[in-house]
């Protein structure tokens, strides 16, 4: 069976074919960060119109790359939330357009549930249940996997996501949006030593539980930064203690999560997990640790064409028309 996955949720347009045979087939994927980057964040009425003007010639080139045709597609599988209102609508009016016209289903994929399910693509070993972190722009949370669709939520963030609070802080610094990266890029630990800048706090380690919080990280930083001379070294030194604060915390909370659990299997998901020091330090735990390559810890269309394929598989999925998309959609349910 073919699948063809569609993700919109909000300033990447990504497509994908997948084969339940011989795996992903092709993958391409449009950013809009240089058209969002002069305004400091995404302009939701920006990120829809480019949508538009971008899936058509992508699934064209996906089509091409995987050798293959829209008829022989088995489904359509696209981002229903959550995410941007308007940027899931054009990829779900396109996704189920597209099944329409070959008379074949459309499958609502959940963007998070995407986003975790995407690292058994690459490790075929990853077996329900098992643990997530997923940490990215717009969500921090530990989740237990039991099984496909049944998700318990452990712990979650309770203002700003840890990704958030990364650009946050780097553009308090003067760094090009968004600052996750770049920050990361200059986390040095010599400056940080020669700076003489206090280490920052952990928030919410001396409380019981799962739940994270980076609101008050973010302003002790940009209240460190005021302080400072305002120069390299100060932006490298921030950069170490910021970055430092921000995986302790998460690897803390996460081996909470691993003794609620007794999970032997560990995934580290979202835009986050490509943050170098997060990875090299969740090795530590005694458990499998698996994390996606780089190109599938942001949004991509790979992890909706994947997620949609296991729903095929199961004819477990929502068979209506209707073009419907959740912009708030939790993972768990209650």
């Amino acid at each position: 069976m073919l699948i063809l996955g569609i993700e919109s949720s909000c300033d990447e347009t990504g497509l994908a074919v997948y084969s339940d045979t011989d795996g992903l087939l092709a993958h391409c994927l449009y950013s809009q960060i240089l058209a969002h980057r002069q305004y400091g964040g995404v302009v939701p009425e920006l990120a829809s119109r480019d949508h538009i003007r971008q899936i058509v010639p992508l699934i064209d080139q996906v089509l091409k790359q995987a050798n293959t045709k829209l008829a022989n597609m088995d489904a359509i599988a696209y981002t229903a939330g959550p995410g941007l209102v308007g940027a899931l609508l054009v990829g779900a009016c396109f996704a189920k357009s597209l099944a329409m016209s070959i008379n074949k289903p459309a499958i609502g994929v959940h963007h998070l549930e995407a986003h975790i399910l995407v690292a058994q693509m690459e490790y075929p070993q990853l077996k329900f249940p098992f643990l997530a972190l997923l940490v990215s722009g717009g969500h921090t949370q530990l989740i237990y996997a039991k099984a496909l669709g049944d998700y318990e939520l452990l712990g979650e963030t309770i203002d700003d996501a840890a990704g958030e609070a990364f650009d946050k802080t780097a553009k308090v610094m003067g760094l090009p949006y968004p600052g996750g990266k770049f920050l990361s890029d200059l986390a040095c630990y010599e400056s940080y030593v020669q700076s003489g800048i206090k280490p920052f706090p952990r928030p919410l380690l001396d409380r019981p539980g799962c739940d994270f919080s980076f609101s008050g990280l973010k302003t002790h930083a940009l209240q460190t930064w005021q302080k400072s001379s305002q120069d390299e070294q100060s932006k490298r030194a921030i950069a170490y203690c910021f970055q430092s604060a921000v995986v302790d915390t998460l690897l803390e909370k996460t081996r909470r999560a691993l003794l609620i659990t007794n999970a032997k299997q560990l995934v580290l998901a979202g835009g986050v997990a490509a943050n170098q020091a997060l990875r090299e330090k969740i090795l530590n735990f005694n458990c499998e640790v698996f994390y996606p390559s780089l190109q599938y810890c942001t949004d991509n269309g790979a992890m909706i064409a994947y997620t949609g394929m296991q729903y095929l598989k199961t004819e477990n999925f929502d068979k209506n028309l209707q073009i419907n998309v959740l912009p708030r959609w939790p993972l768990a349910k209650d």
